[in-house]
């Protein structure tokens, strides 16, 4: 063995020792991809691939839509997370870390987990976008561990970074013309470049490019239903899970450009001197995008119309789709900056409804709202009620519009709230915003709402489960659960992911149709 060979396999070796997981060099699992070949590790039995680049660095290619990476003739190691997004609150790249803490353009990079590879099986590939709205977040976190999936359910999990907040939606094509003409979209683009890479490189891993799911929390849910609507997306993925995250519509062209021209004049640029963003340093290009509105932009080319206004999309009608939401969205969405909303009076409740959710309520009068609730619920404090009304009114009824659309589309649909309350902190949160994810991913053990909790295994079980016949057979249902019916807006059959779950037809129908009349805005729009 030459004196190269061997350091390179004692750096592999310390490398994959670096990863908690014992280390075996000799059957590090090698994969080849459409790039060039990558060395990953085993954990509890499971290939893990960390950090594979999908895309260019970002970079090279600022406002434009991605690039695939350049190819490589070594084997490049794959055993630790990439850099994410720039973003609020990151690192920069090069600062000593953990990885995947740091922040870099070149973020294009995705994580892959399968029980094997190449023997010819036809596993059901799971690919997450996460969280975050368009602003923040990556999946560099253990709570998106895939292990767990693999093991329970034996399919691929593909987890992906890419670009936020102006990096990826800065709309620049009405004052930049051609050379922008993806800026607005730039963002999702890259999940398309991503959904691509799996298409073509996921047989290797013992996966079925026929069969990919695409699933999100939050951001991650609105980012699927945006890819609902975009024709470059078409047969690149087969199923829809979307988890507390609806993209009703986008934005406009107009309000788009106006952050254009806003994030121009902070960068002391004129329309005339656009290409110079380009190469406009990143730590000032980021302080000139702090505060904008960041969503997909309704551009008339990679997203042509809106994804689910005044209908849903033609684009996905026929797959299959499960629409999730959670019964206490707003007691950390809203609730965890603001402790004084845990003890709210009836006297300042309204006044707290107008200032946290007005664009939500329209002229529905806040007095009424309360009113409303107290007769629905005698037992609620005003803080319960604030929380319910808020949640209803801002985070639950875009999914209550989505389903609906679909069922009158005739696609497949199935609905779930997770009621489960968390026992965290004396229970003040109930059933919040991400509560779903460690009960998805099978991984109670990775959040504080679920860590050591009684009952959060089981439920994760169910959950879990549910997901994977889905990916597998385009029905969420599973022997443990309840029959589990297709919704309809006749008797909105709905799963309760509770203990023990269950199926309610219309649930929380009286807020439903409370806040119906209000015209909906989509948040960040």
């Amino acid at each position: 063995m030459s004196a190269s060979r061997a350091l390179g396999m004692l750096c592999v070796a310390l490398a994959l020792g670096g990863t908690g997981v014992a280390a075996d060099v000799a059957t590090a699992p090698i994969a080849t991809t459409t790039a060039g070949k990558i060395r990953g590790y085993i954990d509890q039995g499971i290939s893990a691939f960390k950090g594979i680049p999908y895309g260019d660095d970002t970079a090279n290619h600022r406002f434009q839509a991605p690039v695939p990476p350049a190819a490589w003739t070594e084997v490049r190691d794959a055993l630790e997370f990439a850099p994410m997004a720039p973003q609020a609150g990151g690192r920069r790249t090069g600062l000593d870390s953990k990885p995947g803490t740091t922040m870099s353009e070149d973020c294009l990079h995705l994580n892959v987990w399968t029980s094997a590879l190449r023997d010819g099986h036809k596993r059901p590939v799971l690919v997450y976008f996460h969280g975050g709205g368009y602003n923040n977040g990556s999946v560099n976190e253990d709570l998106y561990d895939g292990v767990h999936l693999c093991q329970r359910g034996d399919v691929v999990v593909v987890t992906v970074n890419h670009r936020l907040n102006g990096f990826g939606y800065l709309y620049l094509a009405e004052l930049g013309g051609a050379e922008f003409a993806d800026s607005g979209n730039a963002g999702q683009l890259d999940l398309i470049l991503a959904l691509r890479w799996v298409h073509d490189n996921i047989a290797e891993f013992g996966g079925d490019p026929a069969s990919v799911t695409i699933f999100g929390q939050s951001g991650g849910g609105a980012k699927c239903a945006t890819l609902m609507a975009m024709p470059a997306a078409c047969g690149l993925f087969h199923r829809v899970w979307t988890m507390s995250g609806q993209q009703v519509t986008g934005r406009t062209r107009e309000h788009a450009t106006a952050d254009a021209r806003a994030v121009l004049k902070a960068l002391d640029l004129t329309p005339e001197r656009i290409a110079e963003i380009k190469t406009v340093p990143l730590e000032k290009l980021q302080a000139a995008l702090r505060g904008g509105n960041w969503t997909p932009v309704v551009d008339g080319h990679a997203l042509p119309r809106d994804p689910f206004s005044p209908d849903a999309s033609p684009v996905s009608a026929d797959i299959p789709m499960v629409l999730g939401n959670v019964h206490d969205e707003t007691r950390n969405l809203i609730g965890a900056s603001n402790a004084a909303l845990f003890s709210l009076t009836w006297e300042a409740l309204p006044g707290a409804l107008a200032q946290n959710v007005k664009a939500f309520i329209g002229d529905l009068a806040p007095e009424k709202i309360v009113a409303t609730y107290r007769e629905l619920y005698p037992e609620y404090t005003a803080s319960d009620v604030f929380f319910a009304a808020t949640t209803a009114a801002r985070s639950w009824k875009g999914m209550v519009l989505e389903s609906e659309r679909r069922t009158k589309q005739g696609g497949p649909s199935w609905v779930y709230y997770v009621n489960w309350p968390s026992p965290a902190d004396g229970g003040k949160w109930k059933a919040p915003h991400t509560i779903d994810i460690p009960l998805t991913f099978d991984n109670p053990e990775q959040s504080n709402y679920t860590r050591g909790a009684a009952g959060a295994p089981h439920l994760a079980d169910l959950v879990s489960d549910a997901l994977i016949a889905f990916a597998r057979t385009g029905n969420p249902n599973t022997p443990a659960l309840p029959k589990w019916p297709r919704f309809d807006t006749d008797q909105r059959p709905t799963m309760l992911f509770d203990l023990p779950p269950h199926v309610d037809h219309d649930p929380r129908g009286a807020e439903r149709k409370l806040f119906a009349p209000i015209l909906y805005i989509q948040p960040g729009t």
